[in-house]
């Protein structure tokens, strides 16, 4: 079983978001050492709770004090970008760590004042293309482009032999057709749609294509919200955070964005009885938003997924306000799943290429 992280740079209360940027690059470090075999930091604008705004400056910055583990984005919002700039930067990203970066592709809309921040004409703002944008992107980085097409002759960096890995991110079935056709990775945002992971993963694998764009068969990561504690006490308890962040959201309305991740005590003061109920393993069939408890129950409930998803991979993300906690919460899922920490990075580059 492949573990891996998904790292929003959560802001811990009572401290700044230049602690958490540090908190995460700590993180990433200690996910190497524990085994882990991926870090992903997010795109979040104008959020308080995630200092995580630009993934490709964490991914360059936890290049150079990680030596193995792979690094990338979860994930660069094509909507806001030329696929040239998203190309070109992690070409760049790969020239810096060889053999150790993902390019995760994703969409998403902020509202209407972010999404005009985001623009640079404000007049006639560009209305994007995803699956354009996403493959002119793998165009540019695998230097395939149609004989007559107006870029085509101007490979990116000819003295950079490989590519980043790329991976397209959802959360709806449309994803995985797109990623099956392109054949490329593809990356379930079971956090958001707990319910469409296991057919969108399945249908992928049915449905996957090789394009000639690093892929010759199906690479598939679950993403799912995990907090793991000593006791299954311990880890319903610390559960709290991530529920008492999406329960503020959920009251916050358009302030969402000035929403933290509260501490697990401040999401039993907050929380409704159901809220605090909301299972955290599957039960009848259905996956739960949260998966927590003891070391014991998270693993039957995340091998449940993967037997159910046909997926290769977790990806954790845990909204867990505690930098301290988290990292303990991690090196209690890494140790119930026998991770190995990695021998050489040779190795580890190599194997993934």
């Amino acid at each position: 079983m492949k573990l891996s992280i998904v790292d929003l740079g959560t802001v811990a209360p009572g401290t700044t978001e230049s602690d958490a940027l540090a908190d995460a690059l700590t993180a990433a470090r200690q996910a190497e050492a524990l085994g882990f075999h991926r870090v992903w930091f997010a795109e979040h604008h104008l959020s308080r709770s995630g200092a995580s705004h630009h993934p490709e400056l964490l991914i360059a910055a936890a290049a150079m004090q990680t030596s193995t583990i792979r690094l990338g984005s979860g994930g660069m919002l094509m909507n806001h970008y030329s696929p040239f700039k998203i190309a070109e930067m992690f070409q760049q990203l790969e020239a810096l760590a060889p053999g150790r970066i993902d390019l995760g592709m994703g969409r998403a809309t902020a509202g209407p004042v972010l999404d005009a921040a985001l623009q640079q004409n404000r007049q006639h703002p560009a209305r994007a293309d995803h699956q354009q944008q996403v493959l002119e992107t793998l165009a540019w980085l695998y230097d395939e482009f149609p004989d007559d097409h107006p870029f085509a002759g101007h490979p990116l960096m000819p003295s950079v032999p490989t590519v980043p890995q790329t991976w397209l991110l959802g959360s709806s079935p449309n994803g995985s057709n797109l990623a099956a056709g392109l054949g490329i990775g593809y990356t379930f945002a079971g956090f958001i749609n707990p319910q469409g992971a296991a057919p969108a993963l399945r249908h992928y694998r049915e449905t996957f294509q090789p394009q000639g764009f690093g892929l010759e068969a199906p690479r598939a990561i679950v993403a799912v919200n995990v907090t793991v504690g000593e006791s299954r006490a311990e880890g319903l308890h610390r559960a709290g955070s991530p529920k008492g962040f999406y329960a503020r959201l959920g009251r916050a309305g358009r302030q969402a964005g000035g929403v933290m991740v509260p501490t697990a005590d401040e999401a039993a003061a907050e929380l409704s009885q159901a809220e605090k109920d909301e299972p955290t393993w599957i039960v009848d069939g259905q996956w739960p938003r949260f998966v927590a408890g003891g070391p014991a129950d998270v693993r039957t409930t995340l091998e449940q997924m993967v037997a159910e998803s046909g997926a290769d991979e977790i990806m954790v993300q845990d909204l867990i306000a505690d930098p301290e906690v988290r990292q303990h919460s991690r090196a209690l899922l890494a140790e119930t799943f026998d991770l190995a920490p990695p021998v050489v990075a040779s190795d580890a580059a190599a194997g993934d290429r």
